[in-house]
């Protein structure tokens, strides 16, 4: 009978030790020193074909752990208009394989599905008013608990953008694990926005500095937003910033402020390392919870 590759007279590894239970152990058995350990046994050269001739009572018991799954990434982004935050959402999903939740997307979701809550929504909105806190936060609610967002972690972009919606989500037991607030000086973001411009043909965005359009053709039929001029831009600016001082105040311990006034790829170097820390420090966690 060829001899075990691996010998009951040496340690797995330094962390092994033999059971306290077993005044008297047997040379052949090893355990991790923790109690909440399952017991897989191995027993040496287990090929198909001698398999009966090796299985035998006095084969080595081995114990191994299984390491601890550390739960799923959870994200909130804030940013103002024309931050990049859409660009810096595709990203944190294509790296991390987020479930991306929009507010606005979820709510014209609902109301095309027509939902219970989707339902509500619409009765307000086709009477000119704004769809109440409570309908909102119980849609986002229902998306974040849904199993795919359980098991692969959610992105929420743009919401809540209130202390009261915050709130709420609290009291549901909702919480991020990293609050990311994209940080971009208003002279850039009212250059960003003042330069947009839409091809109706298309549905393509252009800007005239940063992204101008490939020839003329397109540049004589390019249109521009009612909205997106310095005057309103800077009062949705500041709307923005009263909703997100009111945000912070739920969300100071866990937020990261990114610099937004750089290049995209920079940006997101920002979030990718913040969102690392936490992966890590999640991984930390659930090993201690483990060990």
């Amino acid at each position: 009978m060829g001899s075990s590759s691996l010998s009951p007279g040496v340690p797995l590894s330094p962390s092994l030790s033999r059971h306290p239970k077993f005044p008297n152990p047997n040379p052949n058995l090893f355990l991790l020193s923790h109690p909440s350990l399952t017991p897989i046994s191995l027993r040496s050269n287990q090929l198909p074909s001698r398999s009966k001739k090796l299985l035998s009572p006095n084969a080595p018991t081995f114990f191994v752990a299984a390491s601890a799954k550390a739960e799923p990434l959870k994200v909130i982004i804030s940013g103002a208009p024309a931050s990049g935050k859409g660009t810096q959402c595709e990203l944190i999903t294509q790296k991390y394989g987020l479930v991306h939740i929009s507010a606005g997307d979820l709510l014209r979701a609902e109301i095309a599905a027509a939902s219970e809550n989707g339902k509500l929504a619409k009765e307000y909105m086709e009477k000119g008013q704004l769809v109440p806190n409570e309908i909102v936060v119980m849609m986002v609610k229902e998306r974040l608990l849904q199993p795919d967002s359980q098991q692969r972690g959610w992105l929420l972009d743009g919401y809540p953008r209130s202390s009261s919606q915050a709130a709420a989500l609290e009291d549901f037991g909702i919480r991020p694990d990293v609050f990311i607030l994209l940080d971009v000086s208003e002279d850039i973001l009212v250059e960003r926005v003042v330069g947009r411009r839409l091809d109706p043909l298309t549905g393509k965005i252009y800007h005239l500095k940063y992204s101008p359009p490939e020839n003329d053709e397109i540049a004589s039929r390019l249109t521009q937003r009612f909205d997106d001029t310095e005057e309103k831009v800077k009062l949705r600016l500041r709307t923005h910033h009263e909703n997100v001082d009111d945000v912070l105040s739920v969300y100071k311990d866990i937020t990261v402020k990114v610099n937004g006034n750089v290049a995209k790829e920079n940006v997101f170097e920002q979030i990718d390392a913040a969102l690392t820390q936490v992966a890590e420090q999640r991984k930390v966690n659930s090993g201690s919870l483990a060990a």
